[in-house]
């Protein structure tokens, strides 16, 4: 089968930081499924572990990352219960395992599910990893629920892949007051048109959201960087509310800024079932399988922006150099 990977961590622009190769087609075994892959979607996760991973080392088989597919189930393994070939599906995989930057790909039916009926393969590619964080962070973390209903939320970076989602979540299914973090009139629109109630500069974040005549909000998403707004969200969150973080601090966050107000903290890796092959891994199933209702209704909708063409190390290369800027609005996708 083609695929697209790397053997060793090299800068975006470095013509081998991604090479096309073949490889075999792998047989799936146990909970297995072997999807055919139709379209991948690109994430922030993406290339850090493509600049850190093979740092310093050569691999003898290139790497293959990727953690958010659509595509057909072409074969199942013999305990497989939940999908039969023919099946389309969509899921953000294991970050343990193979990634989906390739024709084929294994993945455990626990955290697939089936593929919303009303979206491109692309569209739907777009969704999993973004989803399941947004989803994860906001109810199984947090625990928010119908008693919170009309409270506010404050999403930091609310125009990237996982805030976009997050908007659309809060405000149509949690039915939260949201505040959204973007500073561009392009990003600005966008988180509007996500559904963000308001929208605030990050650059001044505890002036702007009283301007917007908020002194506190009862929850707080962080998809961009603790450390750097820790100071901000000790000041703005309401007492006994609940702070939320995917982001990878530089530095230890004081959670005694937190102990007068009796907040809470919680952190969110979409990772963690399938890393720890917890007791709730199926979890993931159901929640992309309420996600695809919510979609084919028209509740949610998919944040694809960008769709690029062909399974090539081009198209990757493209790819990641447009996520390492930091400017991303929505979701990219290669198809197949």
């Amino acid at each position: 089968m083609k695929a697209v990977g790397f053997t060793t961590s090299l800068p975006i622009n470095d013509t081998e930081s991604f090479i096309d190769f073949e490889t075999e087609i792998p047989k799936p075994t146990g909970y297995e499924l072997l999807v055919k892959i139709k379209a991948t979607g690109v994430n922030p996760v993406d290339y850090k572990i493509r600049q850190n991973s093979v740092k310093g080392k050569t691999l003898d088989m290139p790497k293959i990352i990727g953690w958010d597919a659509a595509g057909v189930v072409e074969e199942v393994g013999d305990q497989v219960t939940l999908f039969k070939k023919g099946d389309e599906v969509y899921y953000a995989g294991d970050i343990t395992k193979t990634g989906s930057n390739a024709e084929f790909q294994l993945v455990d039916e626990r955290i697939v599910g089936k593929k919303p009926v009303s979206l491109t393969f692309a569209a739907a590619a777009a969704m999993p990893l973004t989803t399941l964080t947004a989803w994860e962070i906001l109810f199984d973390r947090m625990r928010i629920n119908e008693k919170d209903k009309g409270k506010s939320i404050l999403i930091i970076g609310g125009a990237g892949g996982v805030g976009s989602i997050a908007i659309q979540i809060a405000k149509k299914v949690a039915g939260l007051t949201v505040l959204a973090t973007a500073s561009r009139p392009e990003s600005v629109e966008w988180c509007q048109q996500q559904g963000a109630d308001y929208v605030v500069n990050h650059r001044d974040l505890v002036n702007e959201v009283k301007s917007a005549g908020f002194r506190q909000v009862d929850f707080i998403l962080d998809f961009v960087d603790v450390n750097q707004y820790w100071d901000a969200f000790a000041e703005l969150i309401r007492p006994q509310g609940a702070i939320g973080s995917i982001s990878d601090p530089t530095q230890p966050v004081n959670l005694r800024q937190l102990k007068s107000k009796s907040v809470s903290f919680h952190w969110e890796l979409m990772f963690t079932r399938s890393m720890f092959q917890t007791g709730d891994i199926t979890e993931q199933h159901i929640i992309l399988n309420k996600a695809a209702e919510l979609f084919d209704k028209g509740t949610l909708q998919s944040t694809l922006t960008t769709t690029l063409s062909g399974l090539l190390a081009d198209n990757f290369k493209t790819a990641h150099r447009q996520m390492e800027s930091g400017s991303t609005i929505g979701k990219i996708v290669i198809k197949y």
